[in-house]
Parts: structure tokens; C-alpha cells; sequence
């Protein structure tokens, strides 16, 4: 099995930082041409530099800002590949009653609502040639109820959206495929360790590896759905989360197994 991209255009949206930017370095190293599209234009640019690609500030969630920086990647590189829509961000675990609308329309602003113009640009361009790949980033909290009320629902909707667009654009060449990261160890989890709202001894005792994911992890199995080496994978979401969800059925029964070692 083999990854490689051969300089082939790979758009990252949310490429500056955390998953995005582990993705980004990822596939440099196997060959891409890395475009980051990020409303952090500094850290868009400092990752792009480190990597030998290059930056456009967008805004995944204004229409014309995404449509903007596709065509400009495309006009700069020629045609993109395949992609992966990482812009998103986190909320803190607030009862309902104390999350306010603002932030959860941010949530679905960004995390849903760009999540699906990103998708919608990119195959508008890929479709005319016949082909490409596109991986969003979802979440295990699309699986499971937890108090994350505008983040876990907005990345079930994720989710469903890659079903949908898998069926839209199958015969038209263009793969669409998810990821589900668990609990994964990026800047903005641990700004939320931090600020004490994540116990990352809890994190990691809640999975069947008994360990956070790491954000290659991750990178790792978005390139494989990108490449051709799943060329027959479309339309599923991929956990990698290191057993987050297998583990919570065994608590009832005291937990998973120890280590034998």
C-alpha cells in the first residue's frame, strides 16, 4: 500500500493549526503540494513556509471566501487533487442553559456550515475532470451523546453530510470520505486542559489503548482515504480515536482489560 502524492495539489482547510496543520506536514512529506486555506493568515504562512507550499486566507464559513481560494489555488497550481476540510472549532462543555446562541452559532457557522461550502467548491471543480478525493474531519462526539451540545451535533451532521455527498458525486469520480478523531492532542485540546475542562488522565483512561490520539495519527488515515490506495472507500466515517468507543460499552463490567504485559 503506498500514499504517495507525487506533487499532487492538496487543499487543507484549518491547515494552520492542530489536525489541519499535522495533515499539512504529512502529505508534504509524501510528495504533495500542500495549499492551506486558513483565516489565520500569520500561521497559514509560517506552515506553508515550513513545508514548501503555500497559503491563501479564507474563511470557510463566507461563500465567497472559500470560492475565492479555491480558484486561486487552482489558478496558482492547476487542479486540486483532493482535500480535506479541517477548519473547526471547539466549545467548552456548558449546560444549555448557559450556552449562549452566539457561540453556538460560531460552532455551526464554522464546523457545519463550512464544512459543506469547502465540500461543495472543491467538487465543483473536481467534477468536470472526473475525479478527486475529499476527506472531512469529523468527530467521535457524532457518535455518542456528551454535553458538548453545539460541537457533538453539528459533527453528527458532518458525518451524514459525507453519506449524502458520497451518493451525489460517486459517478461523477469524487470519493467523499470522513475521519472521527477521538480525543486527539492538538493546541486547542489542551488550551481546554488548560482552562481545566478536560481531564486528560480521564481521556486517556476512556479508551481501549488507554491513551490520547496523536495528531499524525490522525494525518495518517486522512491520507490513506485521500489516496489511491482506498480508491474503492467512499462514503464511511473512520474513527481514530484508540478505542474511545469501544471502551464505553465495557464499563458496566469494570472496564477493558488490564494490560497482560
Amino acid at each position: 500500500m503506498t500514499t504517495c502524492f507525487d506533487g499532487q495539489v492538496i487543499a487543507i482547510t484549518g491547515g494552520a493549526s492542530g489536525i489541519g496543520a499535522a495533515c499539512a506536514r504529512y502529505l508534504a512529506r509524501q510528495g504533495a503540494l500542500v495549499a492551506i486555506l486558513d483565516r489565520d493568515a500569520t500561521a497559514a504562512e509560517t506552515v506553508a513556509h515550513e513545508i514548501g507550499g503555500f497559503a491563501v486566507a479564507t474563511d470557510v464559513a463566507e461563500e465567497a471566501s472559500i470560492a475565492n481560494a479555491v480558484r486561486s489555488v487552482e489558478a496558482e497550481t492547476g487542479p486540486i487533487a483532493g482535500a480535506i476540510t479541517s477548519a473547526g472549532i471547539v466549545q467548552s462543555p456548558d449546560a444549555p442553559e448557559h450556552l449562549s446562541m452566539e457561540v453556538y452559532d460560531q460552532v455551526y457557522a464554522v464546523n457545519q456550515r463550512g464544512t459543506y461550502l469547502s465540500l461543495r467548491e472543491l467538487a465543483a471543480h473536481m467534477i468536470p475532470r472526473g475525479k478527486g478525493s475529499l476527506v472531512a474531519v469529523s468527530s467521535v462526539t457524532a457518535r455518542r451523546g456528551t454535553p458538548l451540545h453545539a460541537y457533538g451535533p453539528v459533527k453528527a451532521a458532518v458525518t451524514n453530510l459525507v453519506w449524502g455527498l458520497a451518493g451525489e458525486w460517486g459517478r461523477s469520480g469524487i470519493r467523499v470520505n470522513a475521519i472521527e478523531p477521538g480525543y486527539t492532542r492538538t493546541p486547542a485540546l489542551q488550551a481546554q486542559i488548560d482552562m481545566g475542562r478536560r481531564d486528560p488522565a480521564l481521556l486517556a483512561a476512556n479508551t481501549a489503548l488507554g491513551r490520547m490520539v496523536e495528531s499524525e495519527e490522525v494525518a495518517a488515515v486522512a491520507a490513506f482515504l485521500l489516496s489511491d490506495a482506498a480508491s474503492a472507500v467512499t462514503g464511511v466515517s473512520m474513527p481514530v480515536d484508540a478505542g474511545f468507543l469501544e471502551a464505553g460499552s465495557w464499563a458496566p463490567y469494570g472496564g477493558v482489560r488490564a494490560s497482560r504485559t
